[in-house]
């Protein structure tokens, strides 16, 4: 299918031919009619696009600090690799459409096959050919009302919402500021509202449509707008002002303040400055108002992506009421889009369109509308090839199934490296994401369909780096499939997806070995060494892991297991490996409190089946910039200090020896090697009663929390 995508890289807006999604679990997959560029807000997306990296780096300071502090912690290279594979990342443009149903997931039988739809939603309701869009973003399309007019939801959406924060009531005076898109939406809307209404802009052709579409006065603002006003309100200032301007400007806020009267509300939805000037608010006692996108739900992922609505006793206008009720005042002929549009091309001239809002055809334009003249003719693809396919006698062929920052930035371009290997297939849930890592790493296929992968003849492993939830279906899939399996921490979420794991390994006798890096570490391996013999070891972990914000997806049960399920398992499988032991019985403590609550600080006891014993400190309250991993091994009258697997200190009979001292290596290149080496005939990277051992020893960690007990494994 083809999909409008923007690559930071090159600079470049781009029509791509890219597989198609898969329709998933809450939601619908959709095929466009119709979908509207939003020119104020895809203009600032192509315009930053358009930057050089050192233009980028002026325009937004606070992601150089990020930049810097990370390349303090964690080197010059992996910063530099990261902000490399960030600049890849393509950004899928739009998010206003309609369409038609193709397919509907489970739990969002409310749709059904054929049914005519709007949809909304940054990274969903794109400017594609097909779309996945999660239920709660989308809208039935009333009877009469047009593809092309049902493609302005979106807008409709946050006008509407900027009108019910500005909370008119019927015969208000009120004024809008910018008469773009948003604005001429909410004079419509305003009118509609039993409202009267004043529109305002630099443009006098805007002023002039303004009129034309209801607006009981407009006046350019080079003219006297507060003498304007005061004939409008008869001298008393306006009830309320809607600002939907988009500027680098303080005017509109200033503004604002001058024509309201006095306890008036200021309902701010465009992005413009906001040095509030504090004398003229503050006699008048204003209320400053912000709203947020199209309505309640907006940046919930609980609502947006899970689908959990809000009652309507408690939340009467979410944002897909929102779009339900824009559409309806749009059936009744009291809104009318199709007087706002200008311009129509079809998907695949996007880039003529994009070359308008740039400024590089000097033209007028306010509605540019995407027709997709071709989608309703072809069959869903969900597999694009990008290079001849070979069979390579041999050959190593992998497939990847998942293709994150972490996959793209540290094991992408190690496996791409390995000798004897042939990259066979790409499988990501986007499109663009899944075309871009195609290319880049030199894959003969991409695909949003895993699969066609797990099908594929040529593949002989998979290597999963998909978020947490789905690690263990597809694992399980891969190795009834016959394929080897390489997929990053954690194995499982729970014991039932780890018994099915065991059963499918030991049913296919396929390799199978998880991301457990830090055990590859050349100092790590050293410190092993240097503690052989020693007996059991006492060995102290401390991890300086840093906060993740509460909302963040590994926190989530179902996507993230949370932190100790999720990386927590990297620290026991060390422990285990130094110890050359396994975990028998765990007892952790929680630091209190909204930490607490998410397992984000905790010092965890280890007791060891052959006598050693561990504890591990994982700590998320303390300063990101100082290292985040330091190990201690006691045993045998030695001392051995790991520090950020930078430096090895072993101090024995009263003297130190130290080794390392150069770039942190975690391990990731053995790891692979590694791997590679056990497809071709070697050993295992890690047994696998060893990855189900420190598996389970995480889900003993959790229920230790959850009881206050020492967990014993040996049940």
């Amino acid at each position: 299918m083809k999909q409008v995508i923007q690559n930071d890289r090159s600079r470049a807006t781009q029509v791509l031919e890219v597989p198609a999604p898969r329709a998933h679990s809450g939601s619908v997959l959709v095929r466009t009619a119709a979908s509207l560029i939003s020119a104020g807000t895809e203009k600032t997306a192509v315009d930053f696009g358009s930057k050089s990296l050192l233009e980028k780096a002026r325009s937004r300071p606070d992601l150089v600090k990020q930049v810097l502090e990370r390349m303090a912690k964690d080197g010059i290279r992996p910063t530099l690799e990261a902000v490399m594979n960030r600049l890849d990342m393509p950004i899928p443009l739009g998010y206003s459409c309609a369409g038609v149903v193709e397919e509907v997931g489970r739990g969002a039988e409310e749709f059904s096959v054929g049914q005519r739809v709007a949809c909304a939603g940054a990274g969903y309701a794109n400017h594609a050919e097909v779309v996945v869009v999660p239920k709660n973003l989308v809208v039935a399309i009333p009877d009469g009302v047009s593809f092309d007019d049902a493609a302005y939801v979106t807008l409709g959406a946050i006008a509407m919402q900027g009108v019910r924060i500005a909370d008119v009531r019927l015969g208000d005076r009120v004024a809008v500021i910018g008469l773009g898109l948003l604005g001429q939406l909410a004079v419509q809307i305003l009118r509609a509202s039993g409202c009267r209404v004043l529109g305002i802009d630099l443009d006098p052709s805007k002023v002039a449509l303004a009129r034309e579409l209801g607006a009981d006065a407009a006046v350019v603002r080079s003219d006297d707008v507060p003498a304007a006003v005061a004939t409008f309100t008869g001298g008393v200032g306006v009830d309320a002002v809607v600002i939907t301007a988009a500027a680098n400007s303080n005017d509109p806020i200033e503004l604002a303040g001058e024509i309201c009267r006095d306890r008036g509300r200021v309902s701010m939805v465009g992005a413009v400055r906001m040095d509030i000037p504090r004398e003229t608010y503050y006699r008048k006692e204003l209320e400053l108002r912000l709203s947020r996108s199209y309505g309640p739900g907006r940046y919930d992922p609980a609502y947006e992506e899970k689908g959990q609505d809000y009652p309507i006793g408690y939340v009467r206008w979410t944002e897909r009421r929102n779009m339900e009720e824009f559409l309806q005042l749009v059936a009744a002929g009291r809104v009318t889009p199709g007087r706002l549009s200008t311009h129509s091309f079809p998907v695949a001239a996007a880039g003529a369109a994009y070359h308008l809002i740039g400024g590089e055809v000097d033209e007028p334009y306010l509605g540019i509308l995407l027709s997709y003249p071709e989608a309703a003719e072809q069959p869903v693809t969900r597999v694009v090839e990008l290079r001849p396919r070979t069979t390579a006698s041999g050959q190593i062929g992998l497939g990847f199934i998942g293709a994150g920052s972490f996959g793209k930035a540290t094991l992408l371009p190690r496996f791409a490296r390995g000798k004897g290997v042939e990259m066979v297939g790409i499988a990501t849930a986007t499109g663009p994401s899944a075309r871009s890592t195609g290319e880049r790493f030199g894959f003969q296929l991409c695909t949003t369909d895993a699969s066609e992968l797990l099908r594929d003849e040529r593949v002989d492993a998979v290597v999963i780096t998909t978020r947490h939830g789905s690690h263990a279906r597809y694992v399980t899939d891969a190795l009834r499939a016959g394929k080897a399996v390489f997929v990053e921490k954690p194995l499982a979420l729970n014991e039932e997806e780890l018994r099915e794991i065991l059963e499918a390994q030991a049913e296919t006798g396929r390799l199978l070995t998880v991301g457990f890096n830090r055990r590859f570490s050349p100092l790590a391996r050293s410190l092993r060494k240097e503690f052989a013999n020693a007996g059991p070891l006492a060995i102290h972990y401390r991890v300086n892991a840093g906060p993740i914000p509460a909302g963040h997806w590994i926190h989530d049960a179902e996507q993230g297991g949370g932190r100790i399920i999720g990386e927590v398992c990297h620290f026991v499988d060390l422990v285990q490996y130094l110890a050359d032991d396994e975990v028998a019985e765990v007892f952790a403590y929680s630091l209190g409190g909204a930490q607490g609550a998410t397992h984000d600080t905790v010092t965890i006891a280890l007791r060891m089946r052959g006598g050693s014993v561990a504890s591990i400190d994982y700590f998320a309250t303390g300063d990101r910039s100082y290292p985040k991993e330091r190990v201690e091994v006691f045993g045998g009258g030695a001392v051995g200090v790991l520090d950020d697997f930078r430096t090895l200190t072993v101090q024995r009979g009263g003297k130190a020896s130290e080794s390392g001292g150069k770039a942190q290596d975690k391990g990731f290149d053995a790891e692979v090697a590694s791997f590679l080496s056990a497809l071709r005939g070697g050993a295992p990277p890690i047994a696998v009663d060893s990855l189900a051992r420190t598996t389970r020893a995480t889900f003993a960690i959790e229920e230790s929390l959850r009881t206050g007990r020492a967990v014993s494994l040996e049940r």
